[in-house]
């Protein structure tokens, strides 16, 4: 994928495609496995916890999400997930693009329904829960489209955009639906300082990138951009490059049969032995191991972010 669709998507990976932008994902996790890396993207997401606990990332907010519970991220919104228990964990992401809603025609559907959740004035709630009985009628809709998806019987997709209407439908009456169109000054500000350094760091991964590069697009001192990014990712800036070039350069070994040492290189690593212990530390096998589906657990499924 070349830059300039980097910059647009702030990912690497397209959810579904141009006739139908939707995708689930299935990822299971060992154990200790880191479970979410901080990221956006410009679809919507619904994330279903199956097994495991963790403590989930929407911005500058924070909750622990438990077995059967979900949440929404909206385009746009950062979010990462951690392990809060040293156990497995499981779980479903459901990536859409609100497009997917929108009315071939302006009608009131469009102006009731699809627009207010695209300026993100009617949304759903962030943290979705059974312990409120409409919030549990929600998540059974979510469990019925990842199965539908899962089996993709004909007409599967009618009924993916059917269910996300009805769920909308379900957050119309007053006290349901969320307002997020207005964010707290300070919180947007430092969420609009995150993203730019996040973007930057996807578009330029594969070149040497300086704490002080970083640091000087806020601006701050290195010393206070190091606080902000750790507060805000709960990584170190170096850790977090890391992370990023080594979910590349896992993409790349399973898109192609290159050298691996060339990989490394493609992926921003000057030195293919570092790359090798980066890459272990990080997903719990070599390069190799990963490339022949070695991977403990079924991890390979975290690429989806």
């Amino acid at each position: 994928m070349d830059r300039t669709s980097q910059r647009l998507l702030k990912e690497d990976r397209e959810h579904g495609d141009v006739m139908f932008p939707l995708a689930a994902y299935w990822i299971e996790l060992p154990a200790g496995a880191p479970v979410l890396d901080t990221h956006w993207h410009e679809e919507a997401e619904f994330f279903l916890l199956l097994e495991g606990e963790i403590l989930f990332q929407v911005d500058t907010d924070y909750f622990t999400l438990r077995p059967g519970e979900a949440v929404f991220i909206e385009s746009g919104d950062i979010h990462a997930a951690y392990a809060v228990k040293d156990t497995p964990c499981r779980f479903c992401a459901l990536v859409f693009h609100p497009d997917l809603l929108a009315s071939a025609q302006y009608d009131t559907i469009q102006q009731t329904v699809i627009l207010p959740l695209q300026e993100k004035r009617q949304s759903f709630p962030r943290h979705i829960t059974s312990s409120v009985p409409w919030q549990g009628e929600l998540l059974l809709h979510l469990e019925r489209m990842v199965e539908a998806y899962d089996n993709k019987m004909p007409g599967f997709e009618s009924f993916m955009k059917g269910t996300l209407l009805i769920m909308l439908s379900q957050i119309a009456p007053p006290g349901r639906s969320v307002n997020y169109s207005q964010s707290a000054g300070a919180d947007s500000t430092k969420i609009d300082r995150l993203k730019k350094v996040i973007l930057y760091i996807q578009d330029n991964y594969q070149e040497p990138i300086r704490t002080r590069d970083l640091s000087e697009l806020i601006p701050m001192s290195e010393g206070q951009f190091c606080r902000f990014f750790k507060s805000m990712t709960r990584k170190t800036p170096v850790d977090y490059i890391n992370s990023y070039r080594i979910r590349q350069a896992a993409a790349l070994l399973q898109q192609s049969d290159r050298k691996i040492s060339d990989i490394a290189m493609d992926a921003g690593f000057d030195n293919v032995s570092y790359f090798i212990k980066v890459f272990r530390k990080a997903m719990n096998c070599s390069p190799s191991e990963f490339r022949k589906g070695a991977l403990p657990g079924g991890g390979q499924g975290q690429l989806y972010p």
